[in-house]
């Protein structure tokens, strides 16, 4: 039994990935039991060696277990949600949003470019799901001052939360993991993602506005009250303001100059976390922690560590050299388009989670027949994709789910072709934009 295990560890290892991926697709099972599941199955059938070992033989590390579970994407994770969790209690990110529709004079075009590019904003900095829950409070109350269906706001909201969280690494959870392997600090994105996810959201929130333009619609007396909702009691703690916003200015600082000072982006989070903590009760912020996206994590990368000690990465990452013959073009558009499809079917981090060792054999320099070229082509590929594809369908982003959930127990559902109708057009022109700006930034 254990002979045939050893002799066949790369195909057990891939279905378990694969029956893995179903499971989480399906969502018949929460995900993170899935994900914890699957890691307990590869570790009783010894596909991962427990501890790291140098083997004499081939001269080289083996990794062992706690190797292939990336503790800099858990630590960015949950340093980001403490910070974010503690700073919303003084209510400073509703403040911000309501200060916003003030400026637009309550029409309602300009209210909803400008929650749209509150959200998108919002989301570059914090996780999409903490972003959306934090805007449709606000977008319920704007609707019914406006007398209109919320659905509109809610669908343009999401779809900005996901364009938004592509342009930094700790925006979306797919840029965290391809950030940590590929080595890529918070400014290499800042600078090669920034422009183009600005252009895709100014043409998607204008196509969106046109679609929904006969719904946003108000007289001047609405207009006028929208525009002189009182803002001056939404800060329910002042100095928790201060401290909170003091310390995300901060750990951002710290994701700017990491060039500068080589301190990875997961120390500041922590940090940053840990000093909100000491004005806390420790026990109702740790509640609040997304623990089973955390667990998720961890068992997701000692599934795909199980995949990639077999073999199974170097095997994919071959066949997709000989598929494109070696060629950086064809690689990053199949890698865009592809991730861009397949995070609107299933879950954008796994997709990213298994993406990322692959990319990573296909340009290492000890492989023949590695793609060569400005590879750096392929980790804004596989970005550009995964974090996009998100729009393409209501279940693309845990973001996307949320806000259908949400919206339908207020009594608004957004059904799966509704949403679909518009975030199939939108990934469509993202991916359009991006193919045309990766070809001309790194392909020429």
């Amino acid at each position: 039994m254990i002979h045939f295990i050893h002799a066949n560890a790369m195909l057990i290892s891939g279905l378990v990935l694969l029956i893995a991926y179903i499971f989480i697709a399906s969502e018949k099972i929460q995900k993170s039991v899935v994900a914890l599941s699957g890691a307990a199955i590869v570790m009783l059938l010894g596909l991962l060696p427990f501890e790291g070992f140098y083997d004499t033989a081939s001269s080289s590390y083996v990794k062992g277990l706690f190797d292939y579970i990336d503790f800099q994407v858990i630590f960015l994770l949950i340093g980001m949600m403490i910070i974010v969790h503690i700073s919303s209690r003084s209510g400073v990110f509703k403040w911000l949003a309501l200060e916003i529709l003030h400026l637009t004079k309550g029409h309602p075009k300009t209210v909803l470019f400008s929650l749209a590019a509150f959200t998108a904003i919002a989301s570059a900095f914090l996780d999409n799901v903490t972003t959306v829950v934090l805007m449709m409070p606000i977008t319920f109350i704007i609707a019914k001052e406006f007398d209109t269906d919320p659905v509109p706001f809610l669908i343009t909201e999401v779809l900005a939360s996901n364009i938004g969280g592509t342009a930094t690494l700790i925006g979306d959870p797919p840029n965290i993991i391809i950030g940590t392997k590929a080595g890529l600090s918070f400014m290499d994105f800042v600078r090669e993602l920034t422009p183009i996810v600005a252009i895709i959201f100014l043409v998607a929130i204008s196509v969106l506005i046109f679609m929904f333009r006969k719904g946003l619609k108000a007289t001047p007396e609405k207009m006028e009250h929208i525009a002189k909702i009182d803002n001056s009691h939404t800060i329910t703690d002042k100095s928790l303001m201060i401290r909170s916003v003091i310390t995300i200015l901060l750990v951002i600082l710290g994701f700017v100059t990491h060039d500068i000072t080589h301190i990875p982006a997961y120390v500041f989070a922590v940090s940053g976390a840990a000093f909100l903590l000491l004005f806390e009760k420790p026990k109702e912020i740790y509640r609040d922690v997304e623990w089973l996206t955390i667990f998720f994590f961890v068992g997701l990368f000692i599934i795909i560590g199980a995949f990639e000690a077999n073999g199974g990465i170097k095997f994919l990452a071959d066949g997709m050299i000989n598929l494109t013959h070696g060629s950086l073009e064809a690689a990053s558009m199949i890698i865009l388009w592809a991730s861009g499809i397949l995070s609107g079917i299933i879950d954008n981090i796994p997709y990213t989670a298994t993406m990322a060792p692959l990319i990573s054999e296909l340009i290492n320099p000890a492989n023949p027949n590695a793609i060569t070229g400005n590879v750096h082509a392929l980790w804004w590929s596989l970005s550009l994709g995964a974090c996009l594809g998100g729009n393409l369908t209501i279940i693309g982003a845990a973001a996307n789910v949320l806000v259908s959930e949400t919206s339908a127990s207020k009594g608004y559902k957004i059904s799966f072709m509704r949403f679909m109708k518009y975030g199939v057009l939108v990934t469509c022109i993202s991916l359009v934009l991006s193919s045309i700006y990766i070809y001309l930034r790194y392909l020429i």
